[in-house]
């Protein structure tokens, strides 16, 4: 039996919604979801699993007639899906009562309960968020029907205000498989239990890859699951340091992370960290990087490379010359470093300003 696992897609969130590219990431949530449908069909799965927050919040009915026109594109599959966190089943939601294709099966109650599919001898157990917040661990008392068929638990949850789990009793509950969601980081904890993380990165704190897991149970006389990640996201947010010296020239820095962007890929969002020793006279221009494409973030820790044993020498009977003194002489290497840097570059624009 084989199966494709998700969770967490939040159709409809917009990530980096003060961003030029806000609507297209929209977009590319609804892509990636859709691609889901033909990485089932070409791996002729028997199951589609949805560990809760396929939307970002209360799903339109139109959104969900969308959906269900995908659902009813596979070939293979069936889905079973349950609400979670942030599409719960209010008492206004469209989840309820929806005329769903008849390859879909949702849990539509909060306490668990299962569903059989006979041509996989198969059971999957779960329940749906009725509310926002659920801070009793439910999944701790859960465990499969006796025999020989395959159980499968679709869950979502694992921190305080979430359903907390306790992974260890559940891994001993009896499933063959625990198809996680909520937890937005993909994560493998065993051959039985695993987070597929969000669909796509939805926000700069989601680095790495995302994507979904994709599964096979094989019924040898004894059971035996086996499961991989797979990276599907069309994008990633990204981090790096560049790390640059006094030779370093605006014109420089610019073609420095260009470079990196390119090795990296030009489709990801990224966050970059400027560290090093510049030139006293070298201001880095943070629009011309913000320009180089899906920029998110550019911060310059970078420091001036002063030559302080020069600003002693011309400075040793003012503020600057008592300063840089003080600092010298004090024990906390690394913090006094970092002050000495700062507190110069404060007290030299005083000085052009005012005059010390």
């Amino acid at each position: 039996m084989k199966f494709v696992h998700i969770a967490d897609v939040h159709l409809g969130a917009t990530p980096d919604s003060d961003k030029p590219w806000a609507d297209l990431r929209q977009r590319e949530i609804w892509d990636s979801f859709k691609n889901i449908i033909e990485v089932c069909n070409r791996e002729k799965a028997d199951l589609l699993l949805i560990a809760g927050d396929l939307f970002h919040r209360q799903p339109l009915l139109r959104e969900l007639k969308e959906v269900n026109y995908c659902f009813s594109k596979l070939e293979t599959a069936r889905v079973v899906l349950m609400a979670g966190n942030h599409d719960y089943i209010g008492p206004r939601s469209h989840y309820a009562g929806f005329n769903w294709d008849e390859k879909v099966y949702m849990f539509l109650n909060d306490t668990i309960e299962s569903v059989y599919f006979s041509n996989i001898d198969t059971f999957v157990y779960g329940f749906s968020y009725l509310k926002r917040d659920i801070t009793d661990p439910l999944y701790d008392s859960v465990q499969p029907a006796k025999g020989d068929s395959i159980n499968i638990l679709i869950a979502h949850g694992g921190d305080e205000k979430n359903i907390p789990i306790n992974r260890k009793r559940l891994l001993n509950a009896g499933f063959d498989y625990i198809a996680l969601g909520h937890i937005h980081k993909p994560e493998i904890i065993s051959e039985n239990m695993a987070y597929a993380g969000s669909l796509e990165p939805l926000d700069k704190n989601e680095t790495g890859p995302r994507g979904y897991i994709l599964g096979e149970i094989k019924k040898n006389g004894k059971k035996q699951t086996e499961i991989r990640f797979i990276k599907s996201s069309l994008r990633e947010y990204k981090k790096f340091d560049i790390t640059v010296s006094s030779q370093t020239t605006n014109g420089a820095l610019v073609d420095l992370i260009k470079e990196k962007i390119s090795e990296e890929g030009q489709q990801h969002i990224y966050q970059i960290l400027i560290k090093g020793l510049r030139d006293e006279n070298i201001r880095f221009d943070k629009d011309a990087i913000y320009s180089l494409g899906n920029i998110l973030e550019v911060t310059d820790e970078s420091v001036p490379d002063y030559d302080f044993d020069a600003l002693y020498l011309e400075n040793a009977d003012n503020l600057i010359g008592m300063f840089i003194k003080e600092i010298k002489e004090s024990n906390q290497e690394e913090t006094a470093r970092k002050a000495l840097y700062y507190g110069i570059e404060a007290l030299l624009g005083a000085r052009d300003t005012d005059g010390i």
